[in-house]
């Protein structure tokens, strides 16, 4: 079986090239295909495979500048050449869903998201301050555009996989169609508790936030919290919010940049909990967290109420089984200070949070994809596409819930 796997761009080990990652894990013969390529910012494990970028990357100067041309991806994604292969797995959070595959192939989507920034998230890219109006109002035309043809393409894909609830209603709302939930995964044999992990959560010393530092991680949100709270808390990331910050931020806000894998586990294993402000689609940092088993305090939306379980502050105080952390409500940094003090009055089992996180771990996810693709590939064969989606989504669990 010839199969083909289709990503949006490589040129870093982000949490989508890590599903990536293991798809080639799994398929050590397939073809990657993608927009742009840069072999020297990608593990081993994708590099060693016949990747083929699109004719963008063979332009000058246009990987720099990748993010800003986003109405010439359809066209480029389109251009691949797919007819040999019985099998595609495209990895999309932007364009790599719209692939044409051959007439005779099986085409599956794992969503990471449906493109954030043309739909529902639009104001979290693109800022009147930031960006201008000019280039808001232009900004808004290519997304009306891109749209339309992100809808018409998502008819190529037969299957759709969705990284979490969160996404499946998003594919549900924007594309109209069913999925199955496959939780991707953290690195949880990495990520795991020191020696003195049973030691009270009050006696650390610090908080903690791991992220990019740009607009919609809602990172201003902390600083602006810990202007009025004695406690101290680190930012590990970079971006270009990270300037405007460190001129607002208190001596307790300490800025450490992007640091190394080992440094990250040091910290976590150290901190009283991590905090994490905005709305992701799956979120990987606070999986990691709870695999060193330190709990974390959330904003209540996105994928975070699929991997954190707790009581939300002004609404519940207990939770049916033991918290792994603790939600706010709504963004803002009187939230979080409200969640902080609540968080000092509670305590929290290492092991019971640690547990909780190892249900996304990379095991189960080869597990479940493997299944996943056995399954739906030999019913393709059998029987063709007519009534596919209905038979492979109509019972489907997520994988990974407790």
């Amino acid at each position: 079986m010839r199969i083909a796997l289709i990503h949006d761009w490589l040129n870093g080990m982000r949490g989508g090239e890590k599903v990536l990652e293991a798809l080639c894990e799994l398929f050590p013969e397939a073809v990657i295909f993608t927009l742009f390529y840069e072999p020297d910012r990608v593990s081993s494990k994708i590099s060693r495979h016949d990747v083929r970028a699109s004719y963008l990357n063979r332009i000058p100067g246009l990987r720099k500048a990748y993010r800003n041309m986003l109405l010439l991806y359809p066209r480029a994604v389109e251009s691949f050449k797919l007819d040999e292969f019985d099998l595609c797995i495209s990895v999309s959070h932007s364009v790599a869903k719209g692939i044409r595959p051959g007439r005779n192939s099986l085409h599956i989507c794992i969503c990471l998201t449906p493109m954030r920034y043309i739909w529902d998230r639009f104001d979290d890219y693109f800022s009147e301050e930031k960006d201008g109006q000019l280039k808001r109002h232009i900004a808004r035309s290519l997304c009306m555009s891109l749209r339309r043809w992100d809808v018409q393409s998502s008819d190529r894909v037969d299957l759709f996989i969705a990284i979490s609830e969160f996404v499946k209603r998003r594919i549900k709302k924007f594309y109209n169609r069913s999925s199955t939930v496959i939780y991707p995964f953290a690195d949880t044999d990495f990520y795991g508790p020191d020696g003195n992990s049973r030691v009270d959560q009050k006696m650390k010393e610090y908080y903690l936030a791991v992220s990019a530092l740009v607009p919609y991680k809602r990172i201003r949100d902390i600083v602006e919290a810990f202007c009025k709270l004695d406690d101290r808390v680190i930012i590990v990331g970079d971006g270009p919010e990270k300037s405007g910050l460190m001129e607002i931020a208190p001596p307790n806000v300490e800025f450490t940049g992007w640091i190394s894998d080992r440094r990250l586990l040091e910290l976590y294993r150290g901190c009283k909990a991590l905090l994490f402000p905005g709305v992701e689609d799956f979120g990987i940092v606070p999986v990691e967290a709870q695999a060193c088993g330190k709990p974390v305090i959330a904003l209540a939306e996105g994928g975070s109420l699929e991997t954190i379980v707790g009581p939300i502050v002004g609404v519940s105080r207990t939770v049916d089984c033991t918290p792994t952390g603790l939600f706010f409500r709504k963004p803002g940094a009187e939230q979080i200070i409200n969640a902080i003090r609540q968080f000092e009055n509670m305590s929290f089992d290492p092991s019971v949070v640690r547990n909780s996180a190892v249900r996304f771990s990379r095991a189960r996810f080869l597990e479940a994809m493997s299944q996943f693709v056995i399954k739906s590939y030999t019913r393709f064969r059998e029987h063709g596409k007519d009534g596919l989606e209905m038979e492979m989504t109509s019972e489907s669990q997520p994988v990974g819930r407790a």
